[in-house]
């Protein structure tokens, strides 16, 4: 045999082998490039540069919680209602309605009192309630226990009107809602008043203090 062709024949086994072990580490060279830092790699949640946008601003801190509620109204059940001064003028009579505060926790009074003249037992109204005088804002009025609050009220005498319009009759109750109170309370007063639809009272708001002196 030729001996130029059996060298030829001797190398090319060893030239194929060295090619396989050139290409395979090329190979695995190439992969393990792509599986470590030549892929994109993420960006961290917690990077500036996460999203375009930036984190919602923290909510700011919430309002102190609201001052606790003041005192309530009155209820009548912890008023002593009575009437105070009373002073005659021509063809009226000016008295005083007092709440004092008999209950042990402060309390307020706002506004005017619903007032109305009654019959003797059973108990009825007679002609029109108190006509609220305007005149005088409202203010309220906070009672400590064992203070009082009164509110002024006119009568006008019966008398001014003819019998026909008045149709005569006598009261002998005061019946008294303290502001802003669906129970009433009754003071015993004696005086003429009209059976029909006439109005004799005039109420003010209550204000501080007693009428009583």
């Amino acid at each position: 045999m030729d001996t130029t062709l059996l060298l030829a024949r001797r190398a090319f086994p060893a030239v194929t082998l060295t090619c396989a072990a050139v290409l395979a580490a090329g190979c695995g060279s190439s992969s393990s490039n792509t599986a470590s830092g030549n892929a994109p790699s993420t960006p961290s949640a917690s990077s500036p540069a996460s999203s375009p946008a930036s984190s919602p601003a923290a909510p700011a801190s919430s309002p102190s919680s609201p001052a606790a509620a003041g005192p309530g109204p009155c209820p009548t059940r912890s008023l002593q209602v009575k009437l105070g001064v009373s002073q005659g003028t021509a063809g009226s009579v000016y008295t005083t309605i007092d709440f004092t505060n008999i209950s042990g926790v402060t309390c307020t009074l706002y506004g005017y009192p619903g007032v109305s003249l009654q019959t003797a037992k059973p108990l009825h109204q007679i002609g029109k309630p108190a006509k609220e005088n305007s005149a005088t804002p409202r203010k309220l009025v906070t009672l400590q226990p064992q203070t009082t609050a009164n509110a002024l009220l006119q009568i006008v005498d019966a008398g001014n009107y003819p019998p026909s319009t008045c149709g005569p009759t006598t009261a002998h109750y005061l019946q008294v809602y303290p502001p802003n109170q669906t129970t009433p309370a009754y003071i015993k007063y004696k005086t003429q008043a009209c059976s029909k639809p006439v109005r004799l009272m005039t109420v003010n708001v209550v204000k501080p203090g007693s009428g009583s002196s």
